[in-house]
């Protein structure tokens, strides 16, 4: 079941402390059905249909400006303005500019004031809108930059496309959580933050935010970074699952693209560690087997591949000898009759008897030393074979091209694939995680 992504802003409140720049940190409530349960986060929350009506109280940044630079066709004011109320609300720090174009110091009102304001901030946006009004306070959007973008994984239980901002904590405040759904602050170097050691809950997002921003020395390098950005990308991390549970994986990481190819909807099945005798299927014509390492020295890759199509019948790329560890999983997993064996290894005597000792799993499977240019129809599924490399040598690698899903099986490790081609989306290595081809 698809899930409604609701837009949300964060503001991130930076200082300058003595030992370096420190960042702000909420804890939030314990609560049952909340999924940030007792996290530490930033102030931040859901874009309210309403703060549109904050757009004239903004100061320095109009919604045609905040719109292009956020790379939205209109709306983008909402988010300037959702992050300056929400960081009211739950920490109880408001960028407000005076007449003379300063931001306002809270922490000379008398306290019982500085409560009712918020209280009435509290209400909702129209609250918000008359009490600025009333003390003659612009919002200061224009002293928050924009930082980065990330959207929640598909599968989690509540999803946000949420915008963050950077600010520097204004003079004359002080944070004061709410004491409802935040409970406990602290200041922190971010890569402190972010250090197990610290013993924080933090989701994967705010890790991620504090690692980028331990590379920052002052809130001036921060802010003139976020402000010189030419454009920000959407961070979209995927769910999988593996040695040390469920987690959140993030674009960089090496089995990224395989998750979005077979789990796009979250469904957790995908993994993001590759273990010995784990079977994925990649696709309705395309199976694969791990092998260990230790075996991978023996073969082309550490990897076999089952391909095949709609008539039941399969051919197998570059399976480990009989004997081995490997080739026991191998029988099991299977999908069908194996009615070809395959090697993307150069023709020599050791990898044609490989394949030969295959036969007492499979004995009616031929074994094929195909030569380049040639296509074997698999019926329903066709490998179109490619020389790997040039030379005259007569030991020659191949490749092995399935048409109709564009994957090329090199044999080799990681993203080599040469004369992969246009027609070539996607690579399936001799080791490691399947990924998409640069063109």
């Amino acid at each position: 079941m698809l899930r409604p992504i609701r837009v949300a802003a964060t503001l991130i409140l930076l200082r300058d402390g003595a030992q370096g720049m420190e960042v702000l940190l909420l804890r939030r409530a314990d609560k049952a059905d909340d999924q940030n349960s007792g996290a530490s986060v930033f102030p931040g929350g859901v874009v309210d249909t309403h703060d549109r009506s904050l757009h004239p109280m903004c100061n320095g940044l109009d919604d045609a400006a905040a719109s292009a630079r956020l790379g939205v066709a209109d709306g983008g004011l909402d988010y300037y303005a959702a992050a300056v109320r929400e960081c009211f609300e739950e920490a109880g720090v408001l960028f407000a500019s005076d007449a003379e174009d300063q931001v306002v110091e809270l922490d000379g009102l008398p306290p019982p004031q500085l409560e009712a304001m918020r209280h009435a901030a509290e209400q909702g946006t129209d609250a918000l809108l008359a009490m600025c009004d009333a003390q003659g306070w612009r919002l200061a959007v224009d002293r928050l930059a924009y930082f980065s973008h990330w959207l929640t994984p598909p599968g989690m239980p509540r999803r946000f496309d949420t915008r963050f901002f950077i600010a520097q904590m204004p003079a004359g405040q002080s944070v004061k959580p709410d004491g409802r759904e935040t409970v406990e602050h602290m200041w922190l170097k971010p890569a402190e933050a972010a250090h197990p050691a610290r013993g924080l809950k933090l989701m994967n997002v705010t890790r991620r935010t504090l690692e980028q921003l331990a590379t920052f020395g002052s809130v001036a390098d921060c802010m003139s970074h976020a402000r010189g950005l030419a454009g920000i990308p959407l961070n979209m991390p995927r769910l999988a699952d593996g040695p040390s549970g469920r987690r959140a994986v993030n674009m960089e990481e090496a089995a990224y693209e395989e998750i979005s190819r077979i789990d796009p909807d979250g469904t957790g099945h995908a993994r993001y560690a590759l273990e010995a005798g784990l079977v994925t299927q990649l696709s309705a014509r395309v199976r694969r087997v791990t092998g260990s390492a230790d075996e991978a020295a023996s073969a082309p890759g550490s990897h076999s591949y089952f391909v095949g199509g709609e008539s039941g019948h399969w051919a197998l790329i570059d399976p480990l000898p009989h004997g081995s560890a490997q080739s026991d999983v191998l029988r099991t997993a299977a999908p069908g009759r194996v009615r070809w064996l395959l090697s993307t290894a150069p023709r020599t005597q050791a990898a044609v008897d490989s394949l030969e000792s295959l036969r007492s799993s499979w004995p009616d499977a031929s074994v094929l030393w195909p030569e380049p240019g040639e296509t074997l129809d698999l019926g329903g599924a066709t490998l179109q074979v490619r020389l790997a490399a040039d030379g005259a040598s007569a030991f020659r690698a191949l490749q092995f091209l399935l048409a109709e899903e564009r994957t090329l099986f090199t044999g080799a490790a990681g993203a080599t694939a040469l004369h992969a081609g246009g027609e070539v989306e996607w690579i399936a290595p001799g080791s490691g995680f399947i990924l998409r081809h640069a063109a």
